[in-house]
């Protein structure tokens, strides 16, 4: 037993030697790398949820707009209807004032027309009853 004691010696200074020299950095390593990496995931969360915050943001502005644009569009088409329903409209009055005018002047010629044909149409009878009188004086006499 005597002749194991300078093994365990031995045994037990590459031990510490190794603790203080290998497993002691080693382990300080492997500390550091677990704390960068969670601090590089919990940096790529934050990233995650900036980017989905972000997005969220541009979509919400992006409807937005679109829905700016509905309403000019809709405001736009509504002018629209309204000019041409008063175009319509002044069309119309436009067309009932001619219409007016027309009837006006038809009247006005006709009543003209029936005048016209009203005192030839004396003079024409006149004529016609003198030429039966006078023949019938001529065929009586």
């Amino acid at each position: 037993m005597l002749k194991a004691i300078p093994t365990v010696l031995l045994f037990l200074v590459v031990y510490f030697y190794l603790k203080s020299m290998l497993f002691a950095p080693l382990a300080k390593v492997l500390e550091q790398r677990d704390v960068l990496t969670e601090g590089a995931r919990r940096l790529a969360d934050e990233s995650q949820a900036e980017a989905e915050r972000k997005q969220q943001e541009y979509e919400k502005k992006f409807n937005e707009a679109r829905a700016e644009v509905y309403r000019s569009q809709e405001e736009l088409r509504r002018q629209w209807m309204d000019q041409q329903t008063a175009q319509v409209a002044e069309a119309r009055k436009g067309g009932e004032a001619a219409v007016r005018s027309a009837k006006e002047q038809m009247a006005t010629e006709m009543a003209g027309a029936r005048e016209d044909l009203t005192l030839p149409s004396a003079a024409l009878a006149e004529e016609i009853s003198e030429a039966v009188l006078a023949r019938r004086v001529r065929s009586a006499g």
